[in-house]
């Protein structure tokens, strides 16, 4: 969906991406694959909403080019008519040319309690096709989701938005004064690492949380709606995936080896290749990972946020880290860890190089299962290829490289009386990592 995302506005301009410091590389990787080149990634420290991350980016912007048209598209949207969305974007530029700040009402086609709504108000002097906001209102019960619904005057809050970076920027100075001056701060002292800019932490954690709608739209007296019907859909959970996903005939969306016996209307994916087997189910959502399987009810798949926090409160890994972690030089997956010992699957793409590095507490095994590896050990270069090994005992310097057109695949076995990721000493790094 990011690559789709970010697809769907490369005819306009190169874009921005802003993401979290822990999905710097899977966000980068993403791109690359498909041949975006970002402006830029902005890296935040935390996470402070929509309104903040939008003062970033117009601060950005309006440094190089002050009259900046910007537009805000979440990465996890859907959008079937790409027509459609170009269509409502040329409208919306325009009307942001004029000072609007115009985001997108999806039409409903049903009574749907998961969205907040937008009632539109009468046709103004922007234009054909757009209209003044009268009101944000939040996620409705069902009765007044159908009421919303009979009444033709409520749009979906699609959480698009297209606006002048400067007008957004005046206007949430006006209104929230506190975020402005915290994202100036964070942008003012970031730093350029590779491909990423990172917002200062200290400047950024002082920002107010807050969304567009809160901090702007329902404050100033600019705020427009653009009526959509692009095939739109807020993939905010596993139902909306089961909503736009190809089913059999008894309703089952089947991403995985799944053996059933009696189910219908129901979602199963399986990312680690595990057997499913399902008897009895109806309306059911099954999902199987590396590290956790979720069982529930299609209706109740929003409580799924309630248990990643019991599971943060227990301090469970499970709830931050992924088995899978992407690098810039590739990606490792977690195989197996007990005790004094963690096995791990390193990819290393084409022309990838781990930093010249050593190891206080542990020792490493090499197995080259895929590929071939050049490796640095003490004053030793060596070519490793399939099914051959090497030992870094430790303390020793070591790195590994690929110099080839194909990636390399090998088997790390880690031994030693601390396995953490903080046991490298860089030594000499391409990416400009320390420490």
């Amino acid at each position: 969906m990011l690559q789709e995302t970010a697809f769907r506005v490369k005819q306009y301009e190169a874009p921005i991406v802003i993401a979290n410091n822990e999905h710097r590389f899977i966000v980068a990787e993403q791109l690359q694959q498909v041949n975006i080149s970002p402006r830029s990634i902005i890296l935040e420290p935390v996470g402070r909403n929509t309104a903040p991350a939008a003062a970033i980016a117009a601060l950005l912007l309006v440094r190089d080019a002050p009259d900046a048209i910007m537009a805000l598209l979440p990465s996890d949207h859907v959008v079937q008519d790409g027509d459609g969305f170009c269509k409502a974007m040329d409208l919306a530029g325009d009307a942001a040319r004029n000072g609007a700040l115009v985001t997108f009402g999806v039409t409903p086609d049903r009574p749907e309690t998961g969205y907040g709504y937008i009632r539109r108000g009468a046709s103004s002097e922007l234009g054909e096709g757009i209209f003044p906001v009268d009101q944000f209102v939040e996620k409705p019960d069902e009765e007044t989701a159908k009421s919303y619904l009979q009444s033709g005057d409520y749009l979906w809050n699609s959480g698009m938005f297209v606006f002048g970076a400067q007008a957004y920027l005046d206007q949430l100075r006006n209104a929230n004064p506190e975020i402005v001056a915290a994202c100036e701060a964070a942008l003012n002292a970031s730093k350029t690492d590779l491909d990423f800019i990172r917002l200062d932490a200290d400047a950024f954690e002082k920002c107010p949380s807050d969304s567009i709608d809160y901090a702007v739209m329902e404050h100033t007296q600019r705020a427009a709606v653009i009526p959509v019907d692009i095939g739109w859909n807020d993939v905010g959970g596993w139902p909306a995936l089961w909503d736009i996903s190809d089913k059999d005939e008894e309703g089952n969306v089947i991403l995985a080896d799944v053996f059933m016996q009696d189910v219908r209307n129901s979602y199963f994916r399986a990312d680690d290749g595990r057997l499913i087997a399902a008897i009895g189910l109806d309306d059911m959502i099954v999902v199987s990972t590396a590290d956790a399987v979720i069982v529930t009810p299609r209706a109740r798949a929003n409580d799924i946020k309630d248990i990643v926090e019991r599971l943060k409160a227990a301090d469970r890994k499970e709830a931050i880290h992924h088995h899978r972690v992407f690098r810039p030089w590739g990606n490792y997956n977690d195989i197996d860890e007990e005790g004094r010992f963690r096995v791990k699957r390193i990819v290393v793409n084409p022309g990838g190089k781990l930093s010249l590095q050593k190891h206080q507490h542990r020792s490493e095994h090499w197995v080259v299962v895929q590929g071939v590896a050049t490796v640095t050990r003490g004053e030793e270069v060596s070519v490793l290829t399939e099914n051959q090994s090497t030992y870094i005992p430790k303390g020793v310097v070591h790195r590994l490289e690929n110099t080839e057109d194909e990636p390399l695949h090998l088997i790390e076995v880690q031994v030693g009386d601390y396995l953490g990721e903080d046991d490298i000493v860089r030594l000499d790094d391409t990416y400009g990592r320390v420490g």
